[in-house]
């Protein structure tokens, strides 16, 4: 049986710290492969400058070799845009692919058990963290958040899983029908099926360099998320304008009552506080309408996700 050709997809944006480093590993890894014919000798590196600002883009000019290939996107459009990138770059030009970031704290031996997995029928493999011991308190807390609202939103998601991952060219070719501009992959893969099996591994310490993904990135990533797969938000509006009406005319039926009563006592408290109350809904309500409004908004522009401004490869 031919061994397949793989290609290993990796943005990077401002990686001029670890890129010459993470370069050469890999560069051994897949000499490796190939030397023990578990890929064929056409494979390569595909990097994807995501609009880099400092010399990552020189640092890739120079280990331009025919197992590595580099393009430069014209601009920063974001780590899911620039594996977009990539991914439309190799569709079938291999058999498989596998994405995972340029600073490799994604265990990159496990790629040798995903190009097993694949072997055997799997067409789509995914890389699940089974420790985060090399992410700070907050940011493992608030993972675990995410997941666990994801799932209550009703998006399946694998849980722990980023963007490492192995996908088959049939599944590349699958995705190329998608034309959203509000990516988020995570969701993409699962709800398109496909044969697919997990690789557990420990997630990595960054050796150098600083992480691309503050928490302001991360939030991001969540509420796109959140508003491209689930119409929950929505429908939690209702319930809560429909609670609302409910104690309106529960409360209207008591200041009724105590009127009839004689029993009212002049106040501001009993205007002001719903007023606030009544304000807030309104404003939460109309900041999520519009959250779904701006995607249906920059859906409808269809303009093109990334542009290339060169691509390097040699013969």
């Amino acid at each position: 049986m031919q061994s397949p050709v793989l290609a290993i997809v990796l943005p990077c944006y401002n990686e001029e710290a670890i890129l010459a480093e993470s370069i050469s590993k890999l560069q051994a890894m897949l000499h490796q492969y190939i030397a023990d014919n578990l890929v064929d000798h056409s494979s390569f590196l595909l990097f994807v400058d995501d609009g880099s600002r400092d010399d990552t883009w020189l640092i890739l000019q120079s280990h331009i070799s025919p197992n590595l290939k580099a393009i430069k996107l014209s601009a920063n459009c974001g780590h899911q845009q620039a594996l977009l990138a990539g991914m439309h770059y190799v569709t079938n030009k291999v058999d498989c692919m596998i994405s995972m970031d340029a600073d490799l704290q994604d265990d990159m031996h496990c790629t040798r058990q995903m190009l097993e997995h694949f072997a055997n029928g799997s067409h789509i493999v995914y890389g699940v963290r089974d420790s985060r011991s090399a992410d700070t308190g907050f940011k493992k807390n608030t993972a675990l958040l995410f997941y666990k609202l994801m799932q209550r939103m009703g998006v399946n998601l694998i849980y722990n899983h980023a963007d490492f991952r192995l996908l088959s060219n049939q599944v590349l070719l699958e995705f190329g029908k998608y034309r959203e501009v509000n990516l988020f992959l995570r969701g993409i893969f699962p709800r398109m099926g496909f044969t697919h099996s997990l690789v557990h591994y420990d997630r990595q310490e960054r050796t150098a360099g600083e992480t691309k993904y503050p928490f302001r990135k991360m939030l991001q990533l969540a509420v796109n998320g959140i508003t491209s797969f689930s119409s929950v938000p929505l429908k939690i509006i209702s319930v809560v304008g429909f609670i609302v009406f409910a104690a309106s005319i529960m409360a209207s039926l008591w200041v009724l009552f105590v009127i009839v009563s004689g029993r009212n006592v002049p106040g501001w408290a009993s205007i002001t506080l719903p007023i606030y109350f009544l304000g807030g809904i309104q404003l939460l309500a109309l900041g999520v309408i519009g959250s779904y409004v701006s995607r249906i908004y920059l859906e409808t522009k269809q303009r093109p996700p990334y542009h290339i401004e060169k691509i390097l490869l040699q013969h």
